[in-house]
């Protein structure tokens, strides 16, 4: 009988043995893959030379991995979310660019930029070029950085209000654009990731708002960190506020698409770093479970959704806070970060956590290693996390740009041969 990849994702969901391990790539934005290495793959893999992929995702400069090589490759899991991206624009009205290392690709209409005195790439909010910038790709380089456009601050005047600015109420159109996704993931008996709009708590990649033309309220990165400690107030009713709007949009879009998803994705608020988490688990309690688990508790009475966390790092300290705030997913199970060894993960967590990624270390072995190294951790880790279920492979965080087409080939190859 055959399994279709819905019923794989299900079935792993469960924490039940699936027929061969789940797949994901390109589901959400931080389990993708960059257009350079995508459009080396799919030449590879398809052998397609003309084909321009698309850069769906222009902040992380991310490819869509359509669906021919979706299914050449085996992925089961599908992406439903928002058609706007970081920089404000939609995904539309396609056209041809050329990038730096002379890969041909096409980007939304409105990708437009300029380029400094030293040639680095300016992309600018909803490709007005009449506004200041809000990212900056280096000359040479294979993603854009936020630039902070934050006006000098002003205590007496600081209003949570300017940061609420973010969020809004989604159109019908929007909710549309959702219900369309995710009928199209259906039909084609895929899983799908429905990207819960407005839960990403302090996401930093978010804070500078390099969607919006203007910006006021706090948005340097440094800034926003340390008002989680002097101005906690303020972030309280800015997460408050926050998480009125994304109870509403949450209730219309439950209401739309219905269990024809099967997970959501929560929040991209990463709490770690290689040497462990930069955050007190009495501030994580504080601060942010309140209003994870409020999203938690209304997903899980209303869906059949599991919820998903995406937090870099050594998080291990907080994952039983994460398990209590009501997250069933954890991502991107930074294996190589203190704490975080596969085995422990597996045997301390299993039962409660599926883990989604985990599956190749991107920062060394896929980028650096030999295709055999790369095989080999595949093959391990897919031993470890796939026992009994619970487990969707990814790398750990996006492949990256540089990433060698042999090594992408060994990894699928593993994926393959561990069935």
């Amino acid at each position: 009988m055959n399994v279709t990849s819905l019923e794989r994702l299900r079935t792993t969901l469960r924490h039940e043995q699936p027929d061969r391990v789940c797949l994901d790539l390109g589901a959400t934005p931080v389990t993708g893959i960059s257009v350079f290495a995508l459009s080396r793959l799919r030449r590879a893999v398809l052998g397609e030379t003309e084909y321009r992929v698309k850069v769906i995702e222009p902040y992380q400069m991310l490819g869509e991995v359509d669906d021919a090589l979706a299914d050449a490759l085996g992925v089961d899991v599908v992406n439903v979310g928002s058609n706007s991206t970081m920089f404000g624009f939609e995904n539309k009205d396609w056209k041809p660019l050329t990038l730096h290392d002379g890969i041909e690709v096409m980007v939304p209409g409105q990708f437009n930029f300029t380029e400094d005195a030293e040639g680095n790439w300016l992309m600018h909010p909803e490709g007005d070029l009449s506004v200041p910038p809000s990212g900056r790709m280096p000359k040479g380089g294979f993603f854009f950085d936020a630039i902070p456009r934050q006006p000098p601050l002003d205590e007496s005047r600081l209003d949570p209000a300017d940061n609420l600015e973010d969020f809004g109420s989604l159109s019908e159109e929007q909710v549309q654009h959702y219900v369309n996704q995710a009928r199209q993931a259906e039909h084609r008996r895929k899983g799908a990731v429905l990207m819960v709009p407005g839960t990403g708590f302090g996401d930093i990649a978010l804070v500078p708002a390099t969607w919006r033309k203007h910006t006021c309220g706090i948005r340097d990165i440094e800034e926003w960190y340390v008002s989680t400690v002097t101005r906690r107030d303020y972030v309280l009713k800015v997460f408050e506020g926050q998480c009125q709007i994304a109870l509403k949009n949450l209730e219309r879009l439950i209401q739309a698409v219905g269990d024809s998803v099967q997970v959501g994705y929560v929040t991209g608020t990463d709490f770690g770093t290689q040497r462990g988490s930069f955050i007190s688990r009495k501030a994580y309690k504080e601060l942010y479970q309140p209003f994870h688990k409020t999203i938690n508790e209304v997903i899980h009475r209303r869906t059949s959704w599991k919820t998903f966390i995406h937090s870099c790092g050594g998080v291990w300290d907080l994952i039983p806070d994460f398990i209590e705030s009501g997250f069933d997913i954890l991502n991107p199970v930074q294996c190589s970060a203190a704490g975080m060894g596969a085995v422990r993960l597996k045997s301390e967590f299993g039962r409660d956590l599926v883990f989604w990624g985990g599956g190749v270390d991107t920062q060394r072995t896929l980028c650096f290693g030999t295709a055999d190294e790369v095989y080999r951790e595949v093959r391990d880790r897919i031993a470890i996390f796939n026992r009994g279920g619970g487990f969707v492979f990814n790398t750990v965080h996006n492949v990256q740009a540089l990433t060698p087409v042999e090594n992408l080939l060994a990894m699928f190859k593993a994926i393959r041969d561990s069935v």
